[in-house]
C-alpha cells in the first residue's frame, strides 16, 4: 500500500469515527440498540441543535437485511427532521446491512473496518458525513 492510500484510509477512518450516536465510544456502555429503528430513535434524542447551526444537509440510509429499509434525516440550521422512507436529493447516502448499522452505532463494529471491507458505503459529501457524528453524539 502506498503513502497516498494510507492517507486516504486515515482520512476515511476519521470521517467514519463519528458515525452513529455511539460510534465514538471506545467501549459500548449503557443500553445497546438492537434494531435500526432503535438507533434512529436514539439519534433523535441525542441531536445537538447548537452543533447543527448553519448546517443544511439531507442524509439517506439504505439498509438491507431483515430489519432493513430506508431512513432519512434532514438538518436545517439547527433543526432536525427524520423519518422512514426516501428523501429527495440527499447530500450523503449510507449503504449497509441493518445489523452493521446497529453495530456501528453501538460501537461494536469499527467504522474504519466496515468501510475498508466494503460493509459500509458512503456516497456524497464527505464533509457533511463527518458532521453527522458531531450533531448526533
Amino acid at each position: 500500500m502506498n503513502a497516498k492510500n494510507v492517507l486516504c484510509y486515515l482520512a476515511v477512518a476519521a470521517l467514519i469515527a463519528g458515525l452513529g450516536p455511539h460510534a465514538a465510544d471506545a467501549a459500548p456502555s449503557g443500553p445497546q440498540s438492537s434494531t435500526p429503528q432503535e438507533v434512529f430513535d436514539g439519534m433523535k434524542e441525542s441531536f445537538q441543535a447548537e452543533k447543527a447551526k448553519g448546517v443544511n444537509a439531507r442524509y439517506q440510509w439504505d439498509l438491507s437485511g431483515p430489519d432493513g429499509g430506508q431512513w432519512w434525516i434532514e438538518v436545517q440550521d439547527g433543526k432536525c427532521k427524520m423519518a422512514r422512507g426516501r428523501i429527495d436529493n440527499p447530500n450523503v447516502t449510507f449503504v449497509l446491512r441493518d445489523q452493521d448499522w446497529v453495530g456501528l452505532s453501538n460501537g461494536t463494529l469499527p467504522g474504519f473496518w466496515a468501510y475498508i471491507t466494503g460493509r459500509l458505503k458512503i456516497r456524497g459529501d464527505r464533509e457533511l458525513a463527518k458532521k453527522l457524528g458531531q450533531m448526533f453524539p
